[in-house]
């Protein structure tokens, strides 16, 4: 049942963090530029995340995990985005993001480094399948070095960050880790627009984007991933994680009125046999011989 409600978990937080690249299109027509975005998004969440923690009489991490997660937040997530949004200046955007989708072999290849798991058949499978998917549903093309180098770093910075996590989950709750790495992702976030200047929402619209962003794809979408990570470990977590481009290009079809093309349905599919193939190995396994983390 642990493992259910974990798989369930990250299925939510892939499909709530796949929304982040339509309100990020609407945020940049209301005049948001990414730094701007980033620090409102972190920042606000913080805030709420913060009087959450008073309501539930949770207290702020200290000592060591206190550092890892701000460590977590100002370097990995800011980190991260900064990469990633970077290298998408140097090549498509299909190639940056199967490049970035490169993670869920690199925290399986960390984990069985660091954290003794299990490298199993289904799991390799998986991660073939969903990859071969990822270039079918991104169509990625050319790119510069330096575009292609920044990706790969993304990709490394994330799963880190997911290994780092896996340990720090094991001291406090999903609210406060969140809490913390989203409180130290603005500050960073917040020196960083200060360089170009803040470019705040100017009507209602824009409000209501950022809001969006802040409860779907940033408070649910962490949440979630952070309390199903300490249930299905990390491996799991970054395998399910591959619904989110699937989720992405569904609602660019739905909500921004692209196209859908033949060979993007066919990537979709082979994403969900992997995340399926992966869940029914998951469900068969003995509750004792989990890796619950």
């Amino acid at each position: 049942m642990n493992r259910t409600a974990g798989i369930i978990l990250i299925i939510i937080s892939a499909a709530s963090f796949g929304t982040f690249p339509i309100f990020g299109r609407w945020a940049y027509a209301e005049g948001l530029d990414v730094f701007t975005i980033l620090f409102l998004r972190f920042t606000l969440a913080a805030i709420i995340l913060a009087a959450l923690m008073v309501i539930r009489r949770e207290s702020l991490p200290r000592g060591v995990t206190l550092l890892k997660l701000i460590g977590m937040g100002a370097v990995g997530y800011v980190g991260q985005a900064f990469s990633y949004l970077t290298a998408l200046k140097y090549a498509s955007p299909g190639l940056v993001a199967l490049l970035l989708y490169l993670y869920p072999i690199m925290v399986m290849l960390l984990s069985a480094l660091f954290l003794s798991e299990r490298i199993t058949r289904p799991k390799i499978a998986a991660v073939v399948l969903a990859l071969i998917g990822l270039a079918l549903t991104v169509g990625p093309e050319g790119g510069q070095v330096i575009g292609i180098v920044l990706a790969i770093a993304a990709a490394l910075i994330y799963s880190v960050y997911i290994i780092i996590g896996t340990g720090v989950m094991k001291e406090v709750s999903a609210i406060q880790s969140s809490a913390v790495i989203f409180a130290a992702a603005g500050a960073a976030s917040g020196m960083l627009m200060l360089i170009d200047g803040p470019h705040f929402p100017a009507t209602t619209t824009g409000w209501a984007v950022i809001g969006g962003i802040v409860l779907i794809a940033t408070i649910l979408a962490v949440v979630t991933f952070m309390a199903g990570l300490e249930r299905v470990g990390p491996t799991n977590a970054a395998m399910l994680s591959t619904l989110e481009p699937v989720v992405s290009v569904l609602l660019s079809v739905l909500l921004l009125g692209e196209s859908l093309h033949p060979i993007t349905l066919v990537g979709g599919a082979l994403i969900l046999i992997a995340v399926i193939l992966l869940t029914r190995s998951e469900m068969r396994i003995p509750a004792e011989n989990a890796a619950v983390v």
